[in-house]
């Protein structure tokens, strides 16, 4: 019998991050259930206003918002920063993406929250780390693919580096991040103490790069662009058809030998050219000409089948929609829909791994800019004649500021508050 609570239900978490990388990883945590608390400037999360936009929202936001409470605190106002520091003394997590020693200009560092509250969980996100020759620099996920050797190593030999279809070393520090709050939460449950959490999109990015970085470590060479294949396997990569291309994965002898004859090639099993897979890597043109000679004749439809049919590990190269509207992406619920607050309805992704003990994840709609402000500061006491008051001394950002008017495209923060943050792309 499930659960009926998700696994990360009680925890509360404070987030202060904005873009991508840090909303991500407590996009994550929200998933699972932990109640997450997103603390705006006065002008928003610069996300936003970056589209693509539905009926005037932006569907990136949506995304990396999802299950979040909003409100707007000033935290350059006195009252603002007692805010804050006051929701944090009550967390178990904060997760902020400014640039090194901006959280702690703002009086909202990891030093001086543990002195309320020393069993907090702080996740710092930023390009380069807390500490380091480089961690003064600001970064965007193309400055990191760049530095990191994952352009260099994507592409056609003879081409120019490539950027990744996707931001890769937000994400995937995102994804970091969260694994190091949810470790740091287990120690936690063991000591009593909380700690600081440093999430390096640089680290992140060559720990992503498993494979490359295992093939310098062993070799001492810096591995080179090979295309649409693997740079060590053979045949392993993508193929043409006569209607579009599809992908072969054999890393065996046996599995070849399936292949060649299938193919309708017995005889490329028993050439010295192919006879392992070493020796198809160092002869992949030839070897690509050889199953191009069959598939070229036929439909990437047909090519899955026959290939399917013998067992050999074959799929046609699909783009995002494909993918997300496939029958088995609809079986596993990679997109929710979920009604929204204009009485529409909204798809939403959620975090993917499956929990036997608990029940699905939660799905809702990212707030609309402070709109969660009198929920959340009922919860420190403050209501009625004391919520004017506090809106007065400018802790919630310019009085004319109302949460039920603020969810817009174009709502930006000033340059001041852009300089100091970690921003990414």
């Amino acid at each position: 019998m499930n659960h009926p609570d998700l696994p990360l239900a009680g925890i509360r978490v404070i987030d202060f991050s904005r873009v991508l990388a840090g909303p991500y990883c407590t996009a994550l945590l929200g998933d699972l259930g932990a109640e997450v608390i997103k603390i705006e400037p006065p002008g928003g999360d610069d996300y936003r206003a970056v589209g693509p936009f539905v009926d005037g929202r932006s569907g990136l936001f949506s995304a990396m918002n999802r299950n979040k409470q909003s409100i707007v605190i000033d935290l350059k106002a006195e009252a603002g920063l007692a805010l804050a520091r006051s929701l944090c003394e009550r967390a178990d997590v904060v997760v902020e993406n400014f640039r090194p020693g901006v959280a702690q200009k703002l009086g909202i560092g990891y030093a001086a929250l543990r002195e309320l509250n020393p069993s907090l969980v702080y996740a710092s996100v930023s390009g380069f780390g807390q500490t380091g020759p480089e961690s003064h620099r600001p970064a965007y996920d193309i400055i990191l693919q760049a530095m990191c050797g994952l352009m260099d190593a994507t592409g056609a030999p003879d081409g120019t580096p490539t950027l990744l279809g996707e931001a890769v070393s937000d994400v995937v520090s995102g994804l970091f991040a969260s694994w190091g709050v949810l470790a740091a939460l287990l120690s936690r449950e063991k000591t009593g103490r909380g700690t600081h959490v440093d999430v390096s999109m640089f680290d992140a990015t060559l720990s992503l790069s498993a494979t490359l970085v295992a093939r310098y470590a062993a070799t001492g060479l810096a591995p080179r662009r090979v295309g649409n294949r693997h740079p060590s396997s053979a045949p392993f990569g993508a193929y043409r058809a006569a209607d579009g291309f599809y992908v072969v994965a054999v890393l065996n002898n046996k599995l070849f030998q399936t292949l060649a004859g299938t193919i309708g090639q017995p005889e490329l099993a028993a050439d010295p050219r192919f006879a392992d897979d070493h020796s198809r890597c160092s002869a992949e043109a030839d070897l690509r000409a050889c199953i191009e000679a069959w598939s070229a004749t036929r439909t990437v439809e047909e090519v899955n089948r026959l290939l399917s049919a013998a067992g050999i590990p074959v799929a046609p190269i699909r783009n995002v929609k494909q993918a997300m509207e496939s029958d088995h992406a609809a079986y596993r619920g990679l997109l929710t829909e979920v009604p929204d607050a204009r009485g529409g309805k909204v798809r939403l992704p959620s975090q993917p791994v499956k929990f036997s003990g608990y029940r699905a994840n939660r799905v809702t709609t990212a707030p609309a800019l402070g709109e969660h402000t009198d929920a959340i500061l009922a919860t420190l006491g403050i209501a009625g004649d004391a919520v004017p008051a506090l809106r007065a001394s400018g802790a919630l950002g310019p009085e004319a500021l109302k949460p039920a008017a603020h969810h817009r495209p174009g709502a930006g923060t000033t340059p001041e508050d852009t300089n100091m943050e970690n921003q990414h792309a």
